[in-house]
């Protein structure tokens, strides 16, 4: 059923990479999160780590709007799910306004998340080197494409009066409005690494005053209440909402013609057919615990991924590999993510008896979901310090980084997956693994390049793919039923 949605909202976009997205968009979140309203955070494109910053401002899970991973006709239900009973929505974008997936045009940039929301677009914009040439970026970006609404500026690491006061009176030749103005403040930026900002989880204390003097920045420098009169300019959305159960219930699973050639299933009819088991229906103390890795080693997870595990009939419960010595109680699933356990490999490995309870959780066929830092911590060791050696495998950190947006058919029967399912999928490390992949490997990749990656093992479904099952829920389902066979 398409309904009409609305709730005010804005883009956060800019020129390029690096010129204030997260600092304005986070201050934004804080600053009107401060003002009582409950404000919905939104990233577009795949990114974990500015969406726990988003979190820590609003109060509220960050969410991410992906048209790659989960398809365009997805932006707008899964935003309307994220944003239902919010007073504002902010979505950060991702790198320059028009920039996407490479080689496919719009696809996954802001500017096709702004026009899939209808959402006018404010464009941060780094004047520290510029003065009157700020008004010919500004129009460039206003005119390349008239269907994204330009409907304000924020100037960003302005280094004085008289240099402010120079672009607003170019911007104003322009007729573009200025929503807002930020110094150089250095005492609030955000430290990185090499993958990006530090996750919250690992700086939790010192993220909480980052957060809270970005909000400080930005109710001194920008117009809150233009900002909110530009958001409530934006028009209905006619769509329905996502729901993880409606989702349930229309899953299929999407599979190739046949399975992709060299695929080696286990030929047998494996969990997940489409059938939700009559005892999954939420009967307390019946749910199949689902034991999902976190705390700071293991930050990068999709809040739809719980939803959908929880919809499927599961009990979900976190644990921490770096402080808990045993899995929790009752565990029937087991689902590791991302985060940097290259940053936390002695502490990993210092703790023996959950490394030994992963693997013998493992060798006795229990379903296990790992992607790339749960690949890495499966293996035999990470750089030199020995991990739960549930995969013949050894990684290391790399000078390479390997980034992009990969396309994905599942060459192996898994807990997750039958053979032939494809998906679209995100990879982002600066590990390797040897070897990349398994007698049975988890995915063959059919772009950008061609390659065989991961491991399926009994019930191990490891791999350095991220993915976003709200595209295809059938995973969430397969996983769950997996989990609550072993019960």
């Amino acid at each position: 059923m398409v309904t009409s949605f609305n709730v005010p909202r804005l883009v956060i976009a800019a020129p390029s990479s690096g010129s204030g997205k997260t600092t304005v968009a986070t201050g934004l979140m804080a600053a009107f999160s401060e003002r009582g309203l409950a404000v919905s955070p939104h990233k577009a494109g795949p990114d974990y780590i500015d969406p726990g910053y988003h979190a820590l401002a609003t109060g509220r899970p960050g969410r991410n709007l992906d048209a790659f991973m989960c398809g365009p006709e997805l932006v707008a239900p899964l935003f309307a799910h994220g944003a239902a009973g919010c007073d504002l929505a902010v979505v950060e974008g991702v790198m320059g306004l028009y920039d996407g997936a490479a080689g496919r045009g719009e696809l996954a940039s802001t500017a096709q998340v702004a026009k899939l929301l209808r959402a006018p677009v404010v464009l941060v914009v780094d004047a520290s080197s510029q003065s009157r040439s700020v008004a010919a970026l500004v129009h460039g970006f206003a005119s390349f494409d008239p269907q994204v609404r330009l409907g304000g500026v924020i100037l960003n690491k302005v280094g004085s009066d008289r240099h402010e006061v120079m672009l607003r009176e170019a911007l104003e030749e322009a007729g573009m409005p200025v929503l807002g103005v930020l110094r150089r403040a250095p005492q609030v930026a955000t430290p990185s690494r090499h993958l990006g900002l530090v996750p919250v989880a690992e700086r939790h204390t010192d993220a909480l005053a980052s957060v809270s003097a970005l909000a400080a920045q930005v109710r001194a420098g920008c117009d809150l209440d233009a900002l909110m009169a530009l958001a409530r300019t934006a028009p209905p959305l006619d769509c329905e909402a996502w729901s993880p159960a409606a989702a349930l219930t229309h899953s299929s699973g999407r599979t190739s013609a046949s399975p992709a050639s060299g695929a080696q299933g286990s030929g047998g009819d494996a969990p997940g057919n489409g059938a939700v088991p009559a005892d999954l229906g939420g009967t307390p103390g019946r749910r199949p615990v689902i034991a999902v890795a976190g705390g700071a080693a293991f930050t990068f997870s999709y809040a739809e991924h719980t939803e959908l595990l929880t919809a499927a009939g599961a009990e979900v419960v976190t644990f921490d590999p770096l402080r808990d010595e045993a899995l929790p109680p009752g565990t029937a699933g087991l689902v590791i993510g991302g985060g940097f356990p290259e940053m936390y490999a002695p502490e990993l490995s210092a703790n023996e008896p959950l490394r030994a309870a992963v693997a013998a959780f493992a060798a006795a066929g229990g379903p296990v979901a790992a992607e790339c830092a749960g690949l890495l911590y499966l293996g035999r060791s990470l750089d030199g310090k020995p991990m739960c050696g549930v995969l013949d495998a050894d990684a290391r950190m790399s000078e390479r980084l390997t980034l992009g947006y990969r396309e994905a058919v599942a060459l192996s029967d898994s807990a997750l997956a039958r053979a032939g399912t494809r998906l679209r999928g995100h990879e982002f490390h600066r590990t390797v693994i040897e070897p990349g992949a398994g007698a049975a490997p988890a995915w063959g990749f059919t772009h950008p390049e061609r390659r065989v990656e991961g491991f399926v093992q009994q019930g191990v479904h490891a791999s350095y793919l991220h993915t976003h099952w709200a595209a295809e829920p059938s995973v969430a389902r397969r996983f769950t039923e997996a989990a609550a066979a072993r019960r």
